[in-house]
């Protein structure tokens, strides 16, 4: 910082020695007495210029400050965006569920939903059943949950219905990180995108709440074509609504005519990268007190994290660093046998591929 060593008594000290030198400076006199209220002021004057410093330049900014520097060159905050799904509700037949209904996880932390239009539950004969689209009710990832997690109504119909989700919803995106902003800050500032080019169809994919990340392939199938392949905020392959969101974005009729951003006569395609599972086996020796299901957590979580350290950055999964991963664990003293995709040997991943976690058996 500019000005950390302005402080209250810094200050202080120089507004005494410009004080006419006849006059008593003690502390206790009129003129000490008088200088010490201002001096604090003036250091909180200074620690709020060292904020203002902060605020305004890009590797030290944050939150709204980070949103204003970012809107001089075009950039939103991407929103939160909210997951999406059905649910299925059995009842009394021709019991009606009006939109704006909500149901949720249940559980100490529930996520919530709301049904998006009004359904009758109809059947043959007392019973029946019925499929109502939804949506969670804030935005978020929190709201991508599995098959079977939805179970509980809220409102007049609980106890009267019963309900489930046969399969998962999707598409739930977190606000973006201030991380996120920043990297996409300095790809404007450092690879300038114009008319069209290979930069200009990255920054838009990059401009899709839950795009963390795109490789833009000119030409791949003809003139006049590009191919746009997507990374998730976890480095994973995006669920279909976020490459599709990028689809309708940049390029959707995919014709040439320039109904998206993409300039007319270009045919964009937008894919989400093809996983390459990586499955991890190892043998260790524990601490006392350590248990083979605490260290594989731990090593799902540091492998996990390694992996996402390579998407889109190099195409080698190391087994040693595997290796330092298992090692780099506290309750792990040594460790044998250690296979990556069944051998001791690194995996290669090929251009449009990203390396995922795939299964973790620790012995």
């Amino acid at each position: 910082m500019a000005y950390e060593d302005q402080t209250q008594a810094a200050v202080h000290e120089r507004m005494l020695g410009a004080s006419p030198p006849d006059i008593d400076k003690r502390q206790g006199s009129v003129t000490y007495d008088l200088t010490a209220p201002a001096a604090i002021e003036f250091e909180r004057a200074y620690i709020e210029l060292d904020n203002v410093l902060n605020a305004g330049f890009a590797d030290t900014t944050y939150g709204l400050y980070l949103d204003m520097l970012a809107r001089e060159y075009g950039l939103t905050r991407k929103p939160a965006v909210k997951a999406v799904g059905s649910v299925t509700f059995s009842g009394p037949v021709g019991t009606v569920i009006p939109a704006g209904m909500v149901v949720s996880t249940g559980g100490e932390s529930p996520v919530y939903f709301v049904t998006k239009a009004e359904v009758t539950i109809a059947g043959t004969g007392a019973e029946g059943s019925v499929i109502a689209a939804a949506e969670a009710q804030s935005g978020g990832s929190n709201g991508n949950v599995g098959a079977g997690a939805i179970s509980t109504v809220i409102g007049d119909l609980a106890g009267i219905l019963t309900l489930t989700n046969a399969s998962y919803f999707e598409g739930g995106v977190d606000a973006e990180s201030d991380a996120s902003l920043l990297a996409r800050y300095f790809e404007r500032a450092r690879r300038p995108a114009t008319s069209g080019n290979a930069n200009h169809y990255r920054q838009w994919a990059l401009e899709v709440p839950g795009v963390s990340d795109a490789k833009v392939y000119p030409i791949w199938n003809g003139p006049g074509t590009v191919k746009i392949v997507l990374l998730d905020d976890e480095k994973t392959a995006p669920d279909s609504v976020i490459v599709d969101a990028v689809q309708a974005y940049i390029d959707p009729t995919q014709d040439g005519t320039g109904q998206g951003v993409a300039p007319v006569g270009a045919i964009a395609t937008v894919a989400g990268a093809i996983e390459v599972p990586i499955n991890v086996a190892v043998k260790v020796t524990l601490a006392p007190g350590a248990t083979t299901e605490e260290v594989k957590a731990q090593v799902e979580t540091g492998v996990r994290e390694y992996l996402r350290s390579l998407a889109f950055s190099d195409p080698l999964v190391r087994a040693t660093r595997i290796a330092n991963v298992i090692l780099d664990i506290p309750p792990v003293i040594d460790y044998e046998n250690l296979t990556v995709n069944g051998s001791f040997s690194n995996v290669a991943i090929a251009d449009g591929e990203v390396a995922v976690l795939g299964t973790v058996t620790v012995t």
